[in-house]
């Protein structure tokens, strides 16, 4: 009898082993369950950046908020400690009305003297509803722009900050941007009739491209606005 049921016990085991062989392999207790690859780009960051201008002596520090003018944070104070630009931020005019969009805005920000943009910088920002502290690789090559001229930097793969010169009151504004391989055409809308001031300051404007595979000698070509001429992108 116990013969017997040692063949019946054994025959039973096989014939479930068989069954189990059948539907697959078995996963062993506790392994992990295999989850979907995810499919849709990351969203793009909204974080503070900044870009160099003006061959080193100035940088465009990019926040994301209002689109109006009015509404985008203006310098109040700027020093160094070292190799990090402090930037105090004015509070805006509670009485301004801002635009409810959400987009990349920049403010320029005069370099101090004692800052070596060969060197690798830091811009520490406080003020106007933001605060953070942006890393900026240094440059040898940044103090070839002839100051007063048009110059642009990148501050994210696929976002670039334009500095043009003029008046304040007849801000560059753009109508068209057309991509190439190495480069874009930047079409600027012109209007004869504006009256503008005489006056002579920085201007920046932030341009979205299609992150080319290498951003080294990307060209813009400007057209239209008073401002044809060409410039390379730096960064």
């Amino acid at each position: 009898m116990r013969i017997r049921s040692g063949l019946a016990l054994a025959a039973v085991a096989a014939s479930l082993t068989m069954a189990l062989a059948g539907c697959g392999q078995l996963e062993p207790v506790g392994a992990p369950v295999p989850t979907a690859v995810p499919t849709t780009a990351p969203e793009p960051s909204t974080d503070p950046a900044a870009a160099w201008l003006d061959g080193g002596r100035g940088i465009g520090l990019v926040t994301y908020g209002s689109s109006s003018l009015a509404c985008t944070p203006a310098v109040q104070d700027v020093t160094a400690d070292g190799q990090t630009v402090v930037v105090t931020l004015a509070d805006p005019d509670p009485k301004a009305a801002c635009t409810a969009d959400f987009v990349p805005r920049a403010t320029f920000i005069d370099v101090p003297a004692s800052i070596d943009p060969a060197a690798d910088v830091t811009v520490s920002f406080d003020g106007a509803g933001f605060a953070g502290r942006v890393p900026l690789s240094g440059s040898s090559a940044l103090g070839s722009v002839a100051q007063g001229t048009p110059s642009a930097g990148w501050f994210a793969p696929d976002g670039i900050v334009l500095l043009t010169w003029g008046s304040s009151t007849c801000r560059p504004v753009v109508s068209g941007l057309a991509e190439e391989a190495s480069g874009a055409t930047v079409t600027f809308a012109t209007d004869a009739t504006k009256a503008c001031t005489m006056d002579f300051v920085p201007r920046v404007t932030v341009l979205g491209v299609t992150a080319p595979a290498d951003p080294s000698g990307y060209t813009l070509t400007l057209k239209g606005g008073g401002l044809d001429g060409e410039v390379t992108v730096v960064g």
